[in-house]
């Protein structure tokens, strides 16, 4: 259907020389062959193949005729731009040998341009001879103008007048000859430099003509900052003069600004320009308040205290700015912002000179004075924010004289030098306190009749005072030294505990050297009552309670550990008294005789007395906790085996004995003020029932009763109180036993203990082997 093979011609030279154009052939042939595909796929198709021949024959002739004439086009190009590069190479050989034939006529023509150097120096000299010419003219009439004397005199004749002029306060005139000298001066000087003829030579000449101008400066100079630095006392002896001044100041402001654009392009300002006296000026005012005000620290000078330096800071600052708004500003341009000027520098002076004084080691008076006076007094309206200040001085507009950081580190070194000074005194009450102790009169009674001392009143005033010493610093300083000051009750406490241990044992040494030894613990119980009943005033501000988490509870274990010891002492020191009686029960002299008892009795209501000088609640917990004493050294005294029963007289005997003494100390609690429903008495009447029980076998329904109502027994106690009996069996014993193994108890919540406090000897084991005998 396509092409065939004899259409086909054979490869050209060409074409092995150039593969990329057989490639493209091999291209277009495909391409042929698969449009030619497409469209005579059917034999009906073949008609129209003459139309498509002739088709494609016109438009490659087209095609060629398009690329001939685009090849034409390109080759006559390149065959013009040959032809110019033909004509620039051949001009650049011309231009190379003109070239080297000037190069040749300049090295012959060297020695006749040496000869001009001298005709060179003869034209500089013309023209700095025709300058100079050119400016003598200006400078005689200025002269005859300035002073209409003899020329050569003159210039030192005008300066000699302006000294004159300037001792006499004269100032403006005096300045104004300056003026025309420095002009005459000056315009000498751009004109020889305008025409580059100003050398080193012609202006040391200049100034020798001119000498003594810059003494005038300086000596008119030293005249302006001397009366700026008196400018306060001149506002009400001589403004005037103050007014003088500043005028001279602003006329040499000008010039200077004048001279400065003037000298922009080339760069040339005559000798002492720019003066920049208008920013001497605020530099003079800057140095007089460092020298009037923050030359000296306070603590280097004798007899000054910091709080009366900052006090007279204080007056000096207020008075001086009232001057400057009320005086000084309307002796200067609004420009000057003289108010705000001075502000600034008062602030930023105090602030370096603060650095200066937080420099040495100042005490916490110091430190306090400082602080309140930089966090408090400057911002008010005692000092910066003064209605006679306002409202031109903005004291919000000024940064803080001290830095947060600083205020922080001030802040902590205050409280580290109060805790310091805190508990040194803490320390030196409490040793005052110890020392009453040891005293031979008892401690003063409150209107209850309680025992108390001045401790708590001594350490309470001395936290508060600190506490509301730092509520007038900052609410930053008051959480820290609160915080501080519980801290040091709670060591405070720790240190009472301690010395109530001291205490105790000198009294078991020497019981002779604290006479007063039981009333001394009552007070400390009613101390460490008021104590905590102040906490919570140490921790608010105000009448409304502290939060929860607020008081830490470290301090509350602090006074509850320093109660309970107390409270412990006085229960051992009634216990020292019992013990020796306690020793003789149970005995068979016990049993027929109440004295024994009533002795008991005695020592116990002694005691038991003095506790009513302790305040509630802790005088019915020490009433509480003597009467479990007393149950639990009775009951353990029962359990020892001292006593066992021989027979059924003597278990009713004993179990009589008991119920009188049980009955007896109910008696003497109740009317010490303890309730009989409050009491554990109770216990030794259940036990005097099982000792009292005539059948032995009951035993196995009556113990388990009892281990009921009293769930901390154990079996020890269980096993001695039988053996007390004396009538038990081996069998019965281990049947009881077995049965409160088979049941045992459970304390119930909150209960109080009776048995599990008390101690009995271990039962005697049988011993397996028989006893040897003798050798």
């Amino acid at each position: 259907m396509g092409t065939s093979a004899e259409e086909e011609e054979p490869t050209s030279p060409k074409e092995e020389e150039w593969p990329e154009v057989e490639k493209a052939e091999k291209l277009a042939r495909g391409a042929a062959l698969k449009w030619a595909s497409g469209i005579f796929y059917r034999p009906e198709q073949l008609e129209g193949l003459g139309l498509y021949r002739i088709r494609e024959l016109q438009r490659n002739s087209s095609i060629q005729s398009r690329l001939k004439s685009t090849v034409q086009s390109y080759l006559e190009g390149m065959s013009t731009g040959l032809e110019q590069l033909h004509s620039a190479l051949a001009e650049v050989h011309h231009v190379q040998q003109a070239l080297e034939s000037v190069r040749q006529e300049l090295v012959s023509r060297a020695d006749s341009f040496q000869k001009l150097q001298l005709l060179r120096e003869v034209l500089l000299e013309h023209a700095q001879l025709g300058s100079v010419a050119r400016a003598l003219p200006r400078l005689f009439s200025d002269l005859e103008h300035l002073l209409p004397s003899p020329l050569p005199h003159t210039v030192h004749e005008l300066l000699s007048d302006s000294f004159d002029l300037l001792q006499r306060q004269r100032l403006l005139e005096a300045h104004e000859s300056l003026m025309e000298l420095e002009s005459l001066r000056d315009s000498i000087l751009f004109q020889l430099h305008d025409h580059n003829l100003l050398s080193p030579l012609h202006l040391a000449s200049i100034e020798s003509y001119f000498r003594g101008l810059q003494e005038l400066n300086e000596a008119l100079s030293q005249h302006l900052w001397h009366i700026v630095a008196q400018g306060m006392r001149l506002m009400f002896e001589d403004p005037a003069l103050f007014v003088s001044a500043v005028r001279i100041i602003e006329r040499e402001e000008g010039i200077d600004a004048t001279l400065l654009q003037r000298s922009q392009a080339p760069v040339f300002l005559p000798p002492g320009r720019p003066k920049g006296w208008r920013q001497k000026f605020f530099q003079v005012i800057r140095d007089t308040i460092v020298a009037a005000h923050f030359q000296t620290v306070p603590g280097e000078a004798q007899g000054r205290s910091i709080p009366r330096y900052l006090a007279s800071l204080q007056s000096a600052f207020l008075a001086e700015l009232c001057i400057v708004k009320d005086l000084m500003v309307q002796c200067c341009p609004p420009h000057y912002n003289l108010l705000s000027a001075f502000t600034n520098m008062y602030h930023q002076g105090l602030t370096r000179h603060l650095h200066q004084i937080l420099a040495q080691d100042l005490d916490k008076q110091e430190i306090f004075a400082v602080l309140q006076w930089v966090l408090h007094v400057y911002p008010s309206a005692e000092m910066m924010a003064h209605p006679s200040l306002l409202p031109e001085v903005d004291v919000a507009a000024l940064e803080p004289l001290l830095a947060a950081d600083t205020v922080d580190y001030l802040e902590g070194t205050y409280v580290i030098k109060v805790q310091a000074s805190i508990a040194e005194w803490m320390q030196k009450t409490l040793e005052m306190e110890v020392k009453e102790w040891f005293g031979e009169t008892e401690p003063e009674s409150d209107y209850q009749g309680c025992f108390q001392t001045t401790l708590p009143v001594i350490a309470m005033k001395m936290l508060d005072e600190n506490i509301r010493v730092a509520s007038l610093v900052s609410d930053t300083l008051l959480p820290k030294v609160r915080s501080m000051a519980l801290a040091e009750l709670e060591a405070f406490l720790g240190s009472l505990t301690e010395a109530l241990v001291e205490f105790d044992r000198e009294h078991q040494r020497e019981p002779a050297a604290s006479k007063c030894y039981a009333s001394y613990l009552l007070s400390a119980i009613n101390n460490c009552l008021a104590l905590s009943s102040s906490i919570s005033a140490l921790c608010t501000e105000g009448p409304s309670p502290p939060e929860p988490g607020q008081i830490p509870s470290s301090l509350n274990a602090a006074v509850e550990k320093a109660q309970k010891k107390a409270c412990r002492l006085l229960l051992d020191a009634m216990l020292e008294d019992l013990q020796p009686l306690f020793a003789q029960l149970p005995s068979r002299r016990w049993l027929s005789d109440p004295q024994m008892m009533r002795k008991i009795c005695e020592v116990i209501n002694t005691h038991v007395k003095g506790f009513c000088r302790a305040r509630k609640p802790f005088s019915t917990h020490l009433l509480s906790d003597s009467e479990h004493l007393v149950m639990s050294q009775y009951v353990k005294a029962l359990l020892q085996k001292k006593i066992v029963c021989r027979n059924a007289e003597e278990r009713n005997q004993m179990g009589r004995r008991m119920l009188q003494d049980a009955s007896q100390l109910k008696e003497l609690f109740c009317s010490l003020g303890l309730e009989e429903s409050n009491q554990s008495l109770k216990v030794i009447a259940d036990l005097q029932e099982l000792i009292s029980l005539k059948d032995p076998t009951m035993l196995e329904l009556e113990v388990p009763g009892f281990v009921t109502r009293y769930p901390d027994i154990s079996d020890d106690h269980v096993t001695m109180l039988l053996e007390v009996r004396g009538d038990v069996s081996k069998e019965i014993r281990n049947n009881v036993l077995e049965i409160m193994a088979q049941n045992p108890q459970v304390l119930p919540e909150n209960h109080q203990p009776i048995f599990s406090n008390i101690l009995v000897p271990a039962p005697e084991l049988p011993f397996c082997l028989g006893k040897p005998k003798c050798a």
